[in-house]
């Protein structure tokens, strides 16, 4: 449609048909012609109706309340024992709820398509332009709309099976839902802002952990990023030098950590360091240290495990880094080099001047996005250390965890939903506020178009 058809679109008021397709949906496509279109968003309108009838009325009354008989032993008049009854589940109540309320928003989704399809055939009519038929409407679904045929079943499978598990699990954070309110032997609740409230500073336990648990998450994740990102750039120049020979058999044997599936390198690690480990035998073989009684604590010891997750991450990580920054490297223009030559410059102000620049530049968005990958690093703190040495201090977590691995914790071993869902939205809002702060002051952002 060209911008004069849409700028008379705007003019045209709504007719009172197009005004009812907000009501009845498809009835401006029905007086028009359009039968079978109509009659699809009517079809719509009639079966969510009966959904909301037959059980979707009650499904937005019971999430509201999330249940109210428990299941247990009842009292039945006229019979000598109790009886077993099953009550409400709110773990489904809960579900249900939100999908009704999906499909609530569907709907009213549907009924603004109808109000906008009726209001493209009211100006059509207007201009005595023909309208559309349903072969009309298919062919251009198969060629200029295309790609919207394409992605109408990718979408629901993502309301369904991304969208719908996100919901709940954000509003499970709003509940009481834990180990003593266990669905369907027990009711949660409804508890508003609460378990924020007790995790930002209400219960001091849970407050002291989470912060506690926060300042080491940030801690791990800057030195995690950081030292694989400088270490693997020094790696990259040194291979790359012009006198090194052999720089593929190199990082060949660099990448072999990469090849490797990365639990049998931190499980092999972890027997490496542990109190019976290579490490602590060799420790003592050279006299260092005085038998297994008097093993290094690498990983029993908080300042100690702390540092050697550290350096074993390093052994993951510096390879990706290395191989990103050596392919940077050998795009980077030599005339510059030359240049600078010329202009008197020595091996170190070409470094932080040229080569450098052009690598931070280049990867920002990487090294924003492994620093937020580090914050929800489970696989190195949990399979090294397990989140400990555990401590008496914290609830439910050990000296090593970090946000996500307590979170872990809280789910498969004390099954506090509601507070592992608080932690998983605090690190979403901490994560995504993080990356756009950053990526939006970050010259790759600024000045995409104009780096030379």
């Amino acid at each position: 449609m060209s911008r004069k058809s849409l700028d008379d679109k705007i003019e045209i008021q709504d007719s009172l048909i197009t005004k009812l397709s907000y009501v009845v949906f498809g009835l401006g496509n029905l007086i028009h012609g359009q039968i079978i279109k109509g009659l699809a968003f009517l079809a719509i309108e009639v079966a969510y109706v009966l959904f909301m009838l037959l059980g979707g009325c009650q499904n937005l009354i019971n999430f509201i309340t999330l249940g109210t008989v428990e299941t247990g032993w009842v009292e039945v008049p006229g019979k000598l024992l109790p009886e077993y009854k099953l009550g409400d589940n709110s773990m489904l109540f809960l579900l249900f709820g939100v999908l009704t309320l999906m499909i609530t928003v569907g709907f009213i989704w549907t009924g603004y398509c109808s109000h906008k399809s009726a209001k493209n055939v009211q100006v059509l009519e207007h201009h005595g332009k023909p309208i559309p038929s349903f072969v009309d409407d298919v062919k251009v679904l198969l060629d200029s709309r295309f790609h919207v045929t394409l992605l109408f079943l990718p979408i629901c499978g993502i309301l369904v099976f991304s969208v719908l598990p996100l919901v709940y699990m954000i509003l499970v954070a709003f509940t009481n839902y834990d180990s003593k309110h266990q669905a369907p032997g027990h009711l949660f609740d409804w508890v508003g802002f609460s378990n924020f409230g007790s995790m930002l500073g209400g219960d001091s336990r849970m407050s002291h952990t989470f912060i506690g648990v926060l300042i080491w998450t940030l801690i791990w994740a800057f030195f995690a990023t950081f030292s694989n990102y400088f270490l693997g750039i020094i790696v990259a120049l040194i291979i790359n030098q012009k006198g090194i020979k052999f720089k593929k058999l190199w990082r060949s044997i660099l990448v072999l950590t990469i090849a490797m599936p990365q639990f049998i390198s931190l499980l092999v690690m972890r027997s490496f360091f542990s109190g019976y480990g290579v490490i602590n035998r060799t420790l003592i073989s050279w006299g260092l240290i005085d038998g297994i009684t008097n093993a290094v604590p690498f990983l029993t010891n908080e300042h100690w495990a702390r540092v050697i997750i550290i350096i074993v991450n390093m052994w993951i990580g510096i390879p990706y880094t290395m191989l990103m920054s050596s392919g940077i490297l050998m795009n980077i223009p030599q005339d510059l080099y030359e240049a600078a030559t010329v202009d008197g410059a020595n091996a170190v102000q070409m470094f932080f001047k040229i080569t450098l620049p052009q690598i931070i530049f280049t990867t920002t968005p990487y090294l924003i996005t492994t620093f937020i990958s580090n914050i929800n690093n489970f696989n190195v703190i949990y399979l090294m250390t397990a989140g400990g040495p555990q401590t008496s201090e914290y609830y439910v977590a050990g000296k090593t965890d970090l946000l996500v691995t307590w979170l872990y914790t809280l789910t498969k071993d004390k099954m506090d939903y509601s507070v592992a869902s608080t932690i998983g939205i605090l690190i979403f809002i901490i994560s995504a506020t993080f990356s756009l702060l950053t990526y939006t002051r970050s010259k790759s952002y600024k000045e995409e178009d104009a780096f030379q």
